[in-house]
């Protein structure tokens, strides 16, 4: 199955909503892979956001990113990237469409509570980033026969 990595950002566990979202995630039937919470700092922050180093709001969004633990998390399932952005809306909170967990949850599109990887490409290099191999389970939940049709997973 394909995974990608998502990060609930300080403003989701700042403002406890870390039980919706992963209600939100179990329900829709997306397997956890892997959970962990961690401390980023500036170094990985530079990796992760290689694209955005040179940005004049760089410093900010590093801050923000560092103003309390994240939540990592590996999420597996048929065209995983795909169905977890849409599922997550788009960045801006106040332009994500009702529904979405930015559409519901946030204003904002710096504290936008949610990082998801955008390709099963960067899904890969991110995962290697934040997770050892170790740490992530390949296990078939009990419910999976419930999840997709014959020869879909």
């Amino acid at each position: 199955m394909e995974q990608t990595l998502v990060l609930l950002k300080p403003s989701c566990i700042q403002r406890c909503l870390v039980g919706q979202v992963i209600t939100r995630i179990q329900q829709r039937g997306i397997i956890i892979s892997a959970l962990k919470m961690m401390q980023l700092d500036e170094k990985i922050l530079r990796e992760h956001y290689a694209h955005l180093v040179d940005k004049p709001f760089f410093p900010s969004l590093a801050a923000s990113m560092m103003a309390s633990p994240v939540i990592a998390m590996v999420l597996s399932g048929v065209d995983i990237v795909e169905v977890f952005r849409k599922m997550t809306g788009v960045t801006n909170g106040r332009k994500a469409e009702p529904g979405t967990l930015r559409g519901d949850f946030c204003m904002s599109g710096q504290a936008n509570i949610i990082h998801a990887s955008d390709s099963v490409e960067n899904a890969k290099i991110e995962i290697a980033r934040f997770f050892r191999p170790e740490e992530i389970f390949d296990y078939a939940p009990a419910t999976l026969q419930f999840l997709y049709g014959d020869g879909e997973a």
